[in-house]
């Protein structure tokens, strides 16, 4: 007897160091397979935007337990490997029942890999079938087991699990076969992916359905005798029907995510600031749009968060596989004319510094500048209108005329000072037909401008990486009170036949030639930018931003979902008639008789504070109640003082006036006497 104990233990002792020694030959785990992973690009709560296959055109989604359907899990482990949680690597009682129904069959019924094992041949995939296969796998397993836990080991076979074509992993699967992401799967679906990887191709639902519910249906029976489901469910689950064909995966925001993966090619993950649902909705919008427009015609859409500056959407095109609308271009990057677009900025320079008010009365009649002849888009004068007015109709004249008050280069340096990037004909000079889309302009820029009203007028630095918030300071477009006043008129705007007036504040624009049909809206939470037409360029007929660009803006904000708030209204705002309004604001023309008679006098300026100056008040921390002096010199009284857009008190017959500090920082000074002349200057106080 003791010689037989002595040979037994001999042997296990040998065959324990000729384990130990097969295990070192094997070397170390290699995780590789785990890390070779389709990128993804996702929205800000995670939902899939687009994928992108490995370099070897698979489909292996990142997923972990917690992203998959419970159910799903416990089926698995019913069906794989019921004492998962319980052994370490190996399942001793599964490798006996095995070799028992060997020894009984003579041939192999069920096998005793348990799900570590599965994960082992995952991670080194071979052809051979054998004992040594076996063993390696079943030492691979007990490494695997020392070195992650039970969930890390679940989250690698749901990643690299096969089911059938180049789909890999369970999130993919789900996506393809039932559209929809593993998080909840009903009992018929759940039962599919678990028999899938067993023998994916010959069970695949695409070509083989019958195969596949034959397999679906041996796991429901399984689960059933093992008690983890109810009669009844097993009944409902097997009429459930199997999916015959695969569907596409998720392709939401194409442009985008091939430019943030571009970005950073080494990266797996990308979350975004976009929102899936929105997204798929404008995405539906522009396609409906641009095909009920012209065979050629695309669309491009970008919604931004005016509180943070977050892109919560980015259509590139209407269409991103139409080779006819060419897809692939980014119309949100190209450079187009803005046609009327730009109109909304003159308004607000010359509501910034003085020069009119909402309710300024404009003259709306045939006029010359030079050899540059304004005309109105249908060829009529309105006459007399006011500033409100002539913006709602976007009217040509008056506003060349404000621009010409105001300068053109004193506009495009405001519009590149606050980001934009504006393009102007190869060797030309900054002119008046800047004002109606003599300049080229993106759209994602022309959404930041319109931001800008929205928020005081402080134009957002736009971000769509979710760790991609800006940290430096925005860029100031206009003062609060202007930026408000464009506001207040823009919601006034007639409305589109689709649509409820006074919903959103917005503006639209032609290009010369119906080339581009631009309409930007926004309110207060959110900016939404629609453009539409050829990406070649080429003329649409009938393509006026009115007819098609409004009803699409409108149909954006509804499809958006959510009331429509106003901008607030800063302090400051004049509420007047042209009547009640101070005699230089009533009218623009300088030859209208103003209420004190003009004296011929030096140009005004305002001769101090000097521009660009830093004057010390001693503020404290709090930084009020000091006073700061000013003074202008030449003009012609009466003369009214503006601080930031705010009026300070009435007119005057002197040329001085003072302002009480409300804080540190920069102000805007602005004189206007009575022959309507303005000067401006930018202090900062301390």
């Amino acid at each position: 007897m003791r010689g037989v104990v002595a040979g037994c233990t001999a042997l296990f002792f040998a065959a324990g160091i000729g384990l130990a020694q097969f295990a070192a030959s094997l070397g170390p785990l290699d995780l590789a397979q785990v890390e070779e992973r389709s990128t993804v690009v996702s929205d800000r709560d995670g939902r899939l935007l687009r994928a992108f296959t490995t370099p070897q055109g698979r489909w292996r989604l990142p997923v972990g337990v917690d992203d998959v359907d419970p159910g799903f899990i416990a089926l698995l482990t019913i069906y794989e490997d019921r004492r998962f949680r319980a052994h370490s690597g190996i399942d001793p009682l599964a490798v006996l029942r095995a070799a028992g129904q060997v020894a009984l069959n003579g041939r192999i019924v069920s096998g005793g890999s348990t799900l570590t094992m599965q994960v082992a041949r995952l991670l080194e995939p071979r052809e051979e079938r054998d004992l040594v296969a076996k063993l390696r796998q079943a030492v691979r397993a007990v490494q695997l087991e020392r070195r992650f836990d039970k969930d890390a080991i679940l989250g690698f076979y749901l990643t690299m699990a096969p089911y059938g074509g180049n789909l890999e992993g369970i999130r993919a699967a789900s996506l393809a076969y039932f559209g929809k992401e593993p998080k909840r799967l009903s009992l018929a679906e759940a039962a599919l992916l678990v028999a899938l990887p067993q023998s994916p191709e010959t069970r695949r639902p695409d070509r083989f359905p019958e195969a596949a519910r034959a397999a679906r249906d041996r796991v429901l029976a399984r689960a059933l005798a093992h008690g983890g489901i109810s009669e009844a469910e097993a009944r409902a689950a097997r009429e459930a029907p199997v999916p015959t064909q695969r569907q596409p995966v998720p392709m939401l925001a194409p442009h985008l995510a091939e430019a943030v993966v571009r970005a950073e090619p080494g990266r797996r993950e990308h979350r975004l600031t976009l929102d899936a649902r929105l997204q798929a909705r404008l995405e539906a919008l522009a396609r409906e749009t641009a095909e009920r427009v012209d065979p050629r015609a695309s669309a491009a859409v970008i919604a931004i968060d005016n509180a943070s500056g977050a892109v919560r959407a980015y259509v590139g095109a209407a269409d991103y596989f139409s080779a006819e609308r060419a897809g692939a271009v980014d119309t949100v990057l190209a450079v187009r004319s803005p046609g009327s677009a730009l109109k909304p900025f003159i308004y607000a320079l010359a509501f910034e510094c003085g020069l009119a008010h909402p309710e300024t009365v404009l003259d709306d009649r045939p006029s010359r500048y030079g050899i540059y002849a304004p005309k109105n888009f249908d060829l009529t004068f309105q006459g007399t209108v006011t500033a409100r007015h002539a913006l709602q109709l976007s009217l040509n004249v008056p506003a060349v005329e404000l621009l010409s008050e105001i300068g053109p280069v004193r506009l495009l340096a405001r519009l590149r000072s606050a980001g934009a990037d504006l393009v102007l004909p190869k060797e030309a000079a900054p002119g008046l037909a800047i004002g109606l889309g003599g300049v080229g302009v993106r759209l994602m820029d022309l959404a930041r401008l319109y931001a800008a009203f929205a928020r005081g007028g402080v134009v957002p630095e736009l971000w769509w990486r979710e760790e991609g918030a800006p940290a430096g300071e925005a860029a100031r477009l206009t003062e609060p009170v202007a930026a408000w006043y464009v506001a207040d008129v823009l919601r006034g705007a007639p409305a589109p036949q689709n649509a409820l007036p006074g919903m959103i504040a917005y503006k639209t624009g032609t290009s010369y030639g119906y080339r581009d049909a631009w309409a930007i809206g926004f309110d207060r939470s959110t900016t939404i930018a629609v453009w539409i037409g050829r990406p070649d360029g080429a003329a649409v007929p009938g393509l006026v931003a009115r007819q098609v660009a409004a009803p699409m803006l409108f149909e954006a904000f509804a499809r958006r979902g959510g009331a429509s708030e106003p901008v607030a209204e800063p302090p400051g705002v004049i509420h007047a008639t042209t009547a009640n309004l101070p005699p230089p604001l009533r009218h623009l023309r300088k030859d209208v008789p103003k209420t004190i008679a003009a004296v011929v006098q030096a140009p005004l300026r305002i001769a101090f504070p000097p521009d660009g100056a830093r004057v010390d008040l001693g503020l404290s921390e709090e930084g009020a109640g000091a006073l700061l002096a000013l003074k202008a010199s030449g003009g012609s009284p009466p003369f009214l003082w503006y601080v930031n857009g705010a009026p300070l008190g009435a007119h005057s017959l002197r040329r001085e006036a003072a302002w009480e500090a409300d804080g540190r920082g920069f102000a805007r000074v602005t004189v206007t006497d009575g022959r309507g002349a303005t000067d401006s200057v930018t202090v900062r106080v301390e």
